[in-house]
């Protein structure tokens, strides 16, 4: 409840017991075993900072806490406390707050997304359940794909990228070392058991863009945002990574803010050992950085679990505002315990802080704030206020009507898919494709060009051969009838000439004589002449 630039939380005997709104941003605790009333202490906080014009995130581990965007009802135990307290003189009432739903499987809530490059590799190893080799590798794929342009938005984005990087293993080694195939495969596994669990409905676009948290209404309260974790919280890593993914996210975006009046924001992270039961040292390290750092920003944190032992020591010194409900102290373990969380508040000499803390009834507390200057108060038996919206669950029909009229609604609600490293890889592998069956016609018409050139080439030599093989005959022929004729006629002429000259010398006898030596010696000139000539 916020009265007089504070926020009324209980009631210490007759004393008010505030929190102070520019010392939120040194977050907080709720803690306290089941059924204690921390619920009821979340959203009494809630209220009073959205009545005072802070937007806050809730996580709705059990979906009680979905009424905030009716009325509380009059009557009940409610107004019985209301009275008591005498609420209703500090004008204590009754009414709804600016709620909207969100919800990563897109059930009871505006889908809420993230793009895979967004969440980082980091992050995104500890979803996956990645070794620490396994890890490296992811964050070289995240290098590869920035280096290169590539988007990675989904999980077929980065599954391609894997599987383009693994395909390409040689070549990369070179420059970003290693890259075992193994370790790549086991990457892939890993990112479709997720996906069998629907987590690929949390990487897509829209992607979430925080600051759209960061809003107040038309009577300037502040935005309440309820993330559905009903489903979430059945895959506790999904569930921690996400938070840790929006502290992140919000340290990154927001700019440096110094000390502010009231923060700009305040999340509200329940069931918070889920956080850190499981987290890697080197994102418990990042997360402790975080939580210290992220007050310079304007935001406050507030964590909610049974016990201060399941926050890590160097997280709960960060949290300034507690709030301790009941603890069991049965067995040697949870007394240890409770005596842990009673020697962690400043002590008030009214009474012994162990034996206060385990004997709490439902609705009381601890509390121990930071005052003004920012020193912890003593500790104080406190009675908490009612909450001013309803309790308990909403009927879905109520849960639709207010999802489906606001702005946010509409900016979120259809998801779609961009060009990204899935559409370039797969337009690249068929680029490549086409190039190497356009290569291969080409190797194949060169090869058939190169055996038509030599099978003309062949049959040209050939014809060549052939050509000359029938000039050859015809040279042979032409000379065969030359000296067929010639040796005729040689013949003729020699024996002519001598039949004259025997006819001179011999007579009748010498005539026929000489004319066979002279035909003889005819042809014989004759066939000396044409064998010189071949």
């Amino acid at each position: 409840m916020y009265q007089d630039g504070k926020i009324l939380l209980g009631k210490s005997g007759e004393d008010n017991i505030f929190i102070y709104p520019r010392m939120v941003n040194r977050h907080g605790l709720i803690a306290g075993a089941t059924g204690t009333g921390k619920t009821v202490t979340l959203k009494v906080l809630a209220e009073s900072f959205s009545d005072c014009g802070i937007p806050v995130f809730l996580a709705d581990a059990k979906g009680d806490l979905s009424g905030m965007c009716l009325s509380g009802e009059e009557g009940g135990t409610a107004m019985e406390r209301v009275e008591k307290m005498g609420l209703g003189d500090l004008g204590f009432r009754f009414h709804a707050y600016p709620s909207v739903y969100w919800d990563v499987y897109q059930e009871k809530g505006i889908p809420l997304r993230t793009t895979v490059s967004e969440m980082g590799p980091l992050l995104l190893s500890q979803i996956l359940g990645l070794n620490e080799t396994q890890s490296n590798i992811l964050t070289v794929v995240f290098k590869i794909a920035d280096d290169e342009n590539l988007l990675l938005i989904d999980t077929k984005d980065l599954k391609s990228m894997i599987s383009y990087v693994g395909d390409n293993a040689k070549e990369y080694s070179l420059t970003y070392g290693n890259l075992a195939r193994q370790s790549l495969a086991a990457i892939t596994r890993s990112i479709v058991a997720l996906e069998a669990e629907g987590g690929e409905m949390f990487f897509g676009e829209p992607a979430l863009d925080i600051k759209d948290w960061i809003a107040t209404d038309s009577e300037g309260r502040g935005q309440i945002n309820i993330l559905a974790c009903e489903t979430l919280m059945q895959n506790p890593t999904m569930y921690s990574t996400f938070m840790l993914w929006m502290m992140s996210e919000l340290y990154e975006l927001l700019p440096e803010a110094g000390d502010l009046e009231k923060p700009r924001i305040v999340f509200f992270f329940d069931e918070a050992h889920m956080l850190f039961g499981n987290a890697s040292k080197n994102l418990l390290n990042k997360v402790e950085q975080v939580v210290k750092l992220i007050r310079s920003k304007g935001v406050g944190i507030f964590f909610i679990t049974q016990s201060p032992s399941d926050i890590p020591d160097g997280i709960l010194a960060q949290l300034g505002n507690k709030v301790q409900h009941a603890l069991h102290a049965y067995t040697p373990k949870e007394q240890k315990a409770a005596k842990a969380a009673s020697e962690s508040f400043r002590v008030n000499p009214a009474f012994d802080t162990y034996d206060a803390l385990i004997n709490l009834g439902i609705g009381e507390a601890l509390v121990s704030v930071l005052d003004e200057t920012g020193v912890p108060t003593i500790v104080q038996q406190t009675t908490i206020l009612p909450p001013q919206s309803r309790m308990g669950t909403i009927e879905d029909t109520v849960r639709t009507s207010v999802i489906q009229s606001g702005n946010l609604y509409i900016k979120y609600k259809d998801f779609y898919d961009r060009d990204s490293a899935y559409e370039f890889l797969i337009r690249k592998a068929d680029m490549d494709a086409q190039a190497l069956a356009e290569a291969k016609a080409r190797l194949e018409e060169e090869k058939a060009a190169a055996k038509a050139a030599a099978e003309a080439e062949k049959e040209a030599q050939k014809e060549l051969e052939r050509q000359e093989k029938e000039e050859a005959a015809r040279e042979k022929r032409r000379l065969s009838e030359m000296k067929k004729v010639g040796s005729s006629a040689a013949g003729t002429i020699g024996r002519q000439i001598g039949n004259t000259i025997g006819q001179a010398v011999g007579g009748k006898f010498g005539k026929t004589l000489g004319g066979n030596v002279g035909a003889s010696i005819g042809r014989g000139i004759l066939n000396t002449i044409l064998g010189g000539r071949r």
